[in-house]
C-alpha cells in the first residue's frame, strides 16, 4: 500500500464510511494514482470492524481534515467559479497545520473532490453525528476564511456557508458571531460576543467569559495540537473584540 493510502487510513475514522466515504472512494478510484479502490476498501473494512467491536470514538484529526476538504470544495464552487486565491488559501492552511507532505496528500484528494457534485446535506448530517459543537464551529470559521481569501465574501458564498451551518446545527447566534469575525462593521465586536450595543458593562463581561469558554482551543484537544493551534485565531478574535469594547466604554 502506497504512502497516500497510509495517510488516508492513519487518521480517518467515520469519514471512511457513509456519504463521505462514498465521495472519497469515488475520488480514489477516478483521480488518484498509486492507490487502488481495493486499498481503500481495506481501510473501510477495518473501520467497519472497529464499529462492530464497539470502539467508535470521537472525530479524529483525519476526519476533520477530510470533512474540511469536502465542505471547502462546496464553498469554493458556490459563486460559479474556482478562484486560485481560494485554492491557495486552503493549501496554505493545510501546510501550516499539517506540514508539506501531509498537505500534498490532502490536495491529491481535494483535486478530485472539487470535480464531484456533493450532497451538502448528507455530508453535514454525517459530520454532525460524530463531531462536537466546538469542532463544527471551527469548520464554519475556516469556511469563512476560504470565502474571504479573494478579498470578499460573496453573497452566494455566505448563503452556502449559512446553509452548511444550519445542517451542522450551528444556531444563529453562533453563526453571526463567527461571521462577524470576517466583516468590518461598526457592531462586529458586539456580534462576536453575541450581544448588542445596548448591553450593560456587566453583560459585556459575562458575554466575554461565555464566548472565551466556548471558543477555547482546548475544546479541540481530541483532534491534536495542530487543530488547537488553528483554533487560536478564532479565540484571539474574541479577545480582541472584548478589548475593543472595553476601550470604547472605558471598562477596567
Amino acid at each position: 500500500m502506497g504512502k497516500f493510502a497510509k495517510w488516508l487510513g492513519a487518521g480517518a475514522g467515520f469519514t471512511l464510511g457513509g456519504p463521505i466515504g462514498a465521495i472519497v472512494g469515488f475520488v480514489v478510484g477516478s483521480f488518484i494514482d498509486g492507490i487502488s479502490v481495493e486499498d481503500f476498501k481495506e481501510e473501510q473494512q477495518e473501520y467497519q470492524k472497529r464499529q462492530h467491536q464497539g470502539t467508535r470514538g470521537r472525530a479524529t484529526s483525519g476526519d476533520f481534515e477530510i470533512s474540511l476538504l469536502i465542505l471547502a470544495s462546496v464553498v469554493i464552487k458556490s459563486d460559479g467559479k474556482i478562484d486560485q486565491r481560494e485554492l491557495d488559501y486552503v493549501r496554505m492552511y493545510f501546510v501550516k497545520m499539517y506540514g508539506k507532505e501531509r498537505a500534498n496528500h490532502a490536495f491529491k484528494l481535494f483535486n478530485g473532490i472539487i470535480k464531484k457534485q456533493i450532497s451538502t446535506r448528507q455530508v453535514c448530517l454525517q459530520i454532525r453525528q460524530y463531531m462536537s459543537h466546538a469542532t463544527r464551529l471551527q469548520l464554519v470559521h475556516f469556511l469563512f476564511g476560504i470565502a474571504q481569501a479573494d478579498g470578499q465574501v460573496t453573497g452566494n458564498e455566505e448563503q452556502e456557508i449559512r446553509k452548511i451551518a444550519s445542517y451542522l446545527y450551528i444556531n444563529e447566534y453562533d453563526y453571526s458571531s463567527i461571521k462577524a469575525m470576517f466583516y468590518n462593521e461598526s457592531d462586529s465586536a458586539y456580534k462576536m460576543l453575541e450581544i448588542t450595543k445596548e448591553a450593560t458593562n456587566d453583560e459585556v463581561k459575562k458575554a466575554y467569559r461565555k464566548m472565551a469558554k466556548k471558543h477555547h482551543p482546548d475544546k479541540l484537544q481530541n483532534l491534536g495540537e495542530e487543530h488547537k493551534n488553528g483554533a487560536n485565531e478564532k479565540f484571539q478574535k474574541i479577545q480582541a473584540a472584548y478589548e475593543q469594547i472595553k476601550k470604547e466604554r472605558g471598562i477596567n
